[in-house]
């Protein structure tokens, strides 16, 4: 069966700290694969790695057994990437039929997905309900036949109705075109009904890999041990991380004044690192006062 997607040991993140790591995950033919997790897990961080919005810290992404750099349109005109993200893509000034027309997407395709858009083609897009808008923005990346798609929390907000509908097409194009998708989802119980196999994230690591089956057997214990409440979110690890450099910063220059010390006879600090955490308190206030400050 072929690979449409691999990553090797991925780490990723924002301004080069690492909010998931040693991420190992790949996507073949035919296969709809469901990466869950509670918030801040790092789900779509890892998501957006993949799509070329970010740049890995380190490790590989590859697409049809191909490592790429590229960025996002590259990957979406060369690779045949179809991506969805959370934030529903659309132009809400301009008409449902004009939103699917974008990027060279099929209109006809994307009704025979969703007929129920058939009635609003001339209506803007803003005034569409939010389901309707996410039928939109799925439409248009499955109309173009993608050989793999990436969709970003197709459930967020809508009702149960509207996800089973949005799940059901992205299943729908994978059996028919031979495809793959990867779909980031936080509620397990819609995403196993249509998944082959699952990946677990939590705290930026993949805690388990079972197929679809195998997860709804275990459904009760990954809820109540994995997807319950909220993980660390991605801005807590970057501060969590940047503190930790920070201590051991200051733990190197303490060395090196206790040995001018030692040589010169002079006292050149004082500070002890049980004062670290003062010192972070007084810095959070400034950030906190400057940010106030811009707004």
């Amino acid at each position: 069966m072929k690979t449409l997607l691999e990553t090797r040991d991925l780490k990723a993140g924002y301004f080069g700290r690492e909010v998931v790591r040693n991420v190992n995950i790949h996507v073949e033919k035919g296969e709809v694969v469901c990466l869950l997790g509670p918030n801040g897990a790092g789900k779509s961080t890892t998501l957006l790695t993949i799509a070329g919005e970010l740049k890995p810290v380190d490790g590989l992404v590859m697409l049809n057994n191909v490592p790429t750099w590229e960025p996002a349109y590259l990957r979406v005109q060369k690779r045949g990437l179809g991506i969805v993200t959370e934030r529903r893509l659309i132009f809400s000034k301009m008409t449902t039929r004009d939103n699917l027309k974008l990027g060279g997407a099929s209109v006809d395709v994307a009704l025979e997905l969703f007929p129920e858009l058939e009635p609003r083609l001339s209506v803007r897009a803003g005034l569409l309900s939010g389901g309707e808008q996410q039928m939109v923005a799925l439409a248009r990346a499955l109309s173009r036949n993608p050989s793999l798609l990436l969709a970003d929390e197709l459930s967020l907000g809508l009702a149960p109705i509207i996800v089973d509908r949005l799940l059901s097409a992205v299943r729908k194009s994978v059996d028919q075109n031979g495809s793959g998708a990867l779909i980031v989802e936080q509620h397990a119980t819609k995403a196993l009904q249509y998944a082959d196999r699952v990946y677990l994230l939590a705290r930026g690591q993949i805690a388990l890999h079972l197929t679809a089956d195998e997860a709804v057997k275990r459904l009760d214990e990954i809820e109540q041990t994995y997807l319950q409440g909220t993980s660390e979110t991605e801005e807590d690890h970057i501060e969590r991380k940047r503190r930790k450099d920070k201590r051991k910063q200051w733990r190197r220059l303490r060395v090196k004044e206790r040995e001018m010390n030692r040589l010169t006879g002079t006292l050149n600090s004082t500070r002890k690192a049980d004062e670290d955490d003062f010192y972070f308190e007084k810095e959070q206030v400034r950030r906190d006062r400057a940010m106030r400050a811009r707004k």
